[in-house]
């Protein structure tokens, strides 16, 4: 029985089409190298860091979630380098089948090598394996884009954790002076606990430091308290460790804060920051952004998502202070 030319020639011209663009995508890609200076990598960004840390005896948070952010662009760009060695080494097992047959397309290989009885059923399949043998070359050619983007937002991130440090290392000296102001001036007045309600005292409230009770009375007694505030937590690395922050809550066990102690918790922050200097204020997060006084230009800038409303600080204001 005579198989039109038609119907064998199109699954197989569409099949070794899709080989030679396959070929071409099995060389590796490039590896992911860091922009700008070559020597400039994570770790020698976390000693800059670490250098800055130790002066301003304050954790640098923001540091902290570029460095994250880029071990996660970076373990984005492995999973995707994976699955496009996988991806590639299926296009090559479809290519080498071309040598190692007839010389035919595998898809037409299976009509001819049939049973006239069943030439006309194989014949029916060689659109579906033509297709499948496409779906792998498309696979490969995805890939090969996603690892290129996932390439250039590892780039990116790990640039602006550069940009980051140089801007923080530019701000060393004007840190260290209004560190040196804030120790050596009277700490703010401050209404004192008896001035707050008690259900306002939280977790560590008397193991604020006095600086840092005088934020908190402020505000507290400026806007009230919905739930408990939060403050000394031993064992911290950050400022809570050391009673130099605060939570203010605006909601409890985790969950999201009602429309108002959400509006509530956005005046705290402004209120923050607009008296960040005369109360000294060092960093606040809220929402999942940060603003830091030792980086002012940078404005007030997301932050990695970690997972629950409470690390994301949807729930509460933290206020750190010098």
């Amino acid at each position: 029985m005579h198989i039109p030319s038609v119907r064998r020639a199109a699954p197989r011209a569409a099949v070794l089409a899709g080989l030679a663009i396959g070929a071409a995508l099995l060389l590796p890609a490039s590896s992911f190298a860091a922009p700008g200076d070559e020597d400039v990598d994570i770790d020698e960004l976390n000693e800059r860091a670490e250098a800055l840390e130790a002066e301003y005896d304050s954790e640098l948070v923001q540091f902290t979630d570029a460095e994250e952010a880029v071990a996660n662009a970076e373990e984005r760009l492995q999973q995707v380098q994976d699955d496009l060695d996988i991806a590639r080494g299926n296009v090559a097992e479809l290519a080498a089948a071309q040598y190692k047959g007839t010389g035919l397309d595998p898809a037409v290989e299976i009509v001819m090598s049939s049973h006239p009885d069943r030439m006309l059923d194989d014949a029916s399949v060689v659109g579906h394996v033509a297709n499948n043998n496409g779906e792998r070359v498309a696979t490969l050619t995805d890939l090969e884009a996603e690892r290129q983007e996932a390439a250039d937002d590892a780039q990116d991130t790990l640039k602006e954790a550069e940009d980051l440090i140089d801007d923080l290392e530019e701000q060393r000296d004007d840190v260290l002076a209004r560190i040196e102001e804030y120790e050596a001036e009277q700490v703010p007045e401050t209404p004192g606990t008896g001035s707050v309600p008690d259900s306002a005292i939280g977790p560590g409230w008397d193991g604020a430091t006095p600086r840092m009770a005088s934020i908190r009375d402020e505000i507290v007694s400026q806007f009230g308290a919905p739930f408990p505030v939060g403050c000394l937590r031993p064992g911290d690395p950050g400022e809570h460790g050391s009673g130099r922050a605060c939570d203010f809550m605006m909601s409890n066990n985790g969950g999201s804060p009602s429309a108002a102690n959400q509006q509530l918790g956005q005046q705290i922050a402004d209120y923050a920051q607009a008296n960040a200097d005369r109360l000294g204020v060092m960093y606040i997060i809220w929402e999942q952004r940060i603003w830091d006084t030792r980086n002012p230009g940078a404005g007030w800038k997301p932050m990695e998502d970690r997972g629950s409303i409470t690390q994301n600080h949807y729930d509460h204001v933290h206020i750190s202070s010098y």
